[in-house]
């Protein structure tokens, strides 16, 4: 066989598999949007204070068993965002999202959009939340330290 024809069977491979790949992810992007209607359609907001906050894995999280077995096999060895909030006499359990976990303060009173156990925005009670810093990337660190040793060896 010529070099030309193990090229072409090889573009046509490649061809065929990025088309599976857009097909595929137009159809996860379409059970993601509906996801994202059924979330907003039963979201209510209520009143919690925020006991603890931890990325546990799901078997170790203290979610209802009924919860756990409903998750996918790969998902279960992954970490969850999990809050415990004391909402009104009762303490839960609840999963955040991950835009949302960074935000929630421990041991504060905070008003919470909540969608079954699905925590999705939140707000401060009494006064605004803080923003934590965002964290630096490894280069932006060595590029910042990089930068200051410069300094202090022209100051020299």
């Amino acid at each position: 066989m010529s070099p030309w024809i193990v090229l072409l069977i090889v573009l046509l491979i490649i061809v065929i598999g990025l088309a599976v790949l857009y097909f595929l992810g137009k159809k996860a992007q379409k059970k993601q949007e509906a996801q994202q209607e059924q979330i907003e359609a039963a979201k209510q907001t209520i009143p919690m204070l925020i006991i603890d906050k931890k990325r546990l894995p799901i078997k170790e999280s203290g979610l209802p068993q009924m919860v756990i077995d409903q998750t996918p096999k790969l998902m279960r060895r992954s970490k969850l965002p999990i809050v415990k909030a004391k909402v009104g006499p009762r303490i839960m359990t609840l999963v955040a999202d991950e835009q949302v976990f960074d935000l929630i303060p421990v041991k504060k009173e905070v008003k919470a959009d909540v969608s079954g156990i699905y925590i999705t925005g939140v707000k401060g009670v009494r006064g605004s939340l803080e923003t934590p810093p965002k964290k630096q990337g490894f280069f932006k660190k060595m590029r910042a330290k990089a930068n200051q040793m410069t300094k202090d060896n022209s100051k020299k």
